[in-house]
């Protein structure tokens, strides 16, 4: 992320391009993995779904008032997140769709020009399907 050095634009934002192994967004490019959540875009170490834990969402998790729905990206593969984050994110109150990056970013997009309470966490890919 060009926009710092500890991976994080201090404001949530549309996403403008994925791809490439990264994310366009506020006129600038992400290389991995991102969380967009209410205090702004985030690095996020993961990048396959089976990374994706409690620990790995906590800053989601932290969130959470500020949270109505979680769109995860899961790449190009649509596999079912674990048990204990998706009760973890319910009892939370946060409504999880997880499907491919490409949808998810899209969804994202759609939700926050609505001004929804909306968060995505986003597995970067390298080619767009």
């Amino acid at each position: 992320m060009t926009s710092n050095d500890t991976g994080h634009f201090p404001q949530q934002v549309g996403i403008d391009a994925y791809g490439n192994s990264g994310f366009r967004f506020a006129e600038m490019s992400h290389r991995g993995s991102l969380l967009c959540l209410p205090t702004g875009m985030h690095a996020w170490a993961v990048t396959t779904p089976t990374e994706i834990t409690l620990e790995s969402l906590a800053p989601v998790i932290a969130a959470a008032a500020d949270i109505d729905v979680l769109m995860v990206g899961l790449g190009h593969d649509i596999i079912g997140l674990t048990r204990d984050v998706r009760e973890a994110l319910r009892a939370n109150g946060i409504i999880v769709e997880a499907i491919t990056t490409g949808s998810a970013v899209r969804t994202y997009n759609v939700l926050l020009a609505e001004q929804r309470a909306v968060a995505a966490a986003l597995i970067a890919v390298e080619r767009v399907r």
